[in-house]
């Protein structure tokens, strides 16, 4: 999940939050939302299929308390996606039943909170409300997101609510010319659990972590090596950890897959 940049909008009165599904109503202020909060212009389509419930499922927060034209008006929201788990990169981190093959899993694309209705509880509301939706479905057995690296709020929120860190994703994100790396959270639900044990959750983020270092410092030597003796420069690509499945690569005019 990118920083999101400030958005003033002072709250002058006591808030009445109210949480709700985002409808077609909403598609002008959750682009100029997005656009406000993220440092990249999502696609049309991305919208479309939000406000209209195609493959999303989403949530959106108002203040019931401020002036009538805006009583109604997104402060606040989250966007999810239910998929395979058997497609997705977190296989590995859950535990399955043999037998069952129609598990799935809750990605969480999108969550934001416009700057002045910050520290109010409301992403955690909105979060609590994702679990909530994850828990009633019988197929359900986790909810994961990406966070980037820099955003520590995100990281300090996902952990208070209990979702395991269970992966540090090397250059996953590539905004601008720049690479980021990720965070993989994931919180279990319906008798989900990971393969492993806390313990053996902890020794493998750390190995991959340790792992993720010594793949880097063998590129920066063998690229070193190249340049003395005169090979062709070369831009590098990034690596990825195992079980990893496309990069995501972001710039100012679009994205190839949403996120958080």
């Amino acid at each position: 999940m990118l920083h999101p940049s400030m958005v003033n909008i002072k709250v002058h009165r006591r808030p009445v939050i109210v949480y709700r599904p985002i409808q077609p109503s909403d598609l002008a202020i959750l682009e100029r939302t997005h656009g406000e909060l993220f440092p990249i212009r999502y696609e049309s389509e991305f919208f479309q299929n939000v406000v209209n419930g195609q493959d999303i499922v989403s949530w959106g927060a108002v203040d019931q308390n401020r002036p009538n034209e805006q009583s109604d008006e997104l402060i606040g929201f989250v966007t999810v996606r239910i998929i395979p788990a058997k497609d997705s990169e977190v296989e590995d981190l859950l535990s399955f039943e043999a037998s069952r093959t129609d598990q799935t899993l809750v990605y969480i694309l999108t969550l934001g909170v416009i700057d002045s209705y910050r520290n109010l509880g409301i992403a955690s509301s909105l979060i609590h409300e994702v679990i909530k939706y994850a828990s009633s479905l019988s197929s359900c057995r986790a909810v994961y997101l990406h966070v980037i690296s820099y955003n520590n709020p995100a990281i300090h929120l996902y952990k208070k609510m209990s979702f395991q860190c269970v992966r540090r994703l090397y250059n996953f994100y590539y905004i601008n010319g720049q690479y980021y790396d990720s965070y993989l959270f994931v919180y279990y639900v319906n008798v989900g659990r990971s393969p492993c044990s806390p313990l053996e959750l902890v020794t493998l983020f750390v190995t991959y972590a340790r792992s993720g270092l010594k793949s880097l410092a063998a590129k920066l030597w063998k690229n070193k090596e190249r340049m003395i003796s005169k090979w062709p420069k070369y831009k590098e690509s990034g690596y990825l950890l195992p079980t990893v499945q496309t990069k995501r690569i972001l710039t100012n005019e679009g994205s190839r897959r949403q996120f958080v």
